[in-house]
């Protein structure tokens, strides 16, 4: 547990994005791994098996806070939602933008969300991705691809602020030039 300890929390805190939630959601999946330790296959490796167990328990934790706000919202009229993560200090301009970009990710899918997370900012590879949602590594680098331009289109039509300064550049390049030309 001690080993994977700081990865399950980080994987959670993607997810849920408060300290505390992901700590409780980070214990919690480690219970329901010791508790499905018998179903683990030890032919393959551990840790995307946790990570898919954390991403799990952290996004049940999501949909229910999310239900309780719908929720709460309903039974008292007018109330204005409750904003998300709180701006930082106007002074950290990189930290503000950081900011925006996880509100741009925070506009998709939980799907898309989940494998963005995990790809890049817990930096799996396809496979360990894969594993941890259950799925062909076909089906991921697919469902990526697709999570990417749906997130440049988030970032396009809402956050233009965040986009590369040249006009017409895509937000991550993806073609790659000939090395042929001197």
């Amino acid at each position: 547990m001690q080993s994977y300890e700081e990865l399950a929390f980080r994987a959670a805190y993607l997810i849920v994005r408060d300290e505390d939630d992901a700590a409780d959601a980070a214990q919690d999946a480690f219970v329901r791994a010791y508790r499905a330790l018998h179903t683990f296959d030890t032919t393959r490796a551990f840790r995307p098996w946790l990570l898919r167990i954390v991403t799990n328990v952290a996004l049940n934790s999501t949909r229910a806070s999310k239900r309780r706000q719908a929720a709460s919202e309903r039974l008292v009229p007018g109330s204005e939602p409750t904003p998300g993560p709180m701006q930082p200090d106007a002074a950290a301009e990189a930290a503000e933008q950081a900011e925006r970009v996880w509100e741009a990710i925070g506009g998709l899918s939980d799907d898309d969300q989940n494998l963005i997370y995990l790809r890049y900012f817990l930096e799996s590879s396809e496979a360990e991705a894969a594993e941890a949602i259950g799925r062909p590594v076909g089906t991921v680098k697919s469902r990526l691809h697709r999570a990417l331009k749906r997130l440049r289109q988030v970032i396009e039509d809402h956050y233009p602020d965040l986009q590369p300064q040249a006009a017409g550049q895509p937000v991550r390049e993806e073609k790659h030039e000939s090395t042929a030309k001197s």
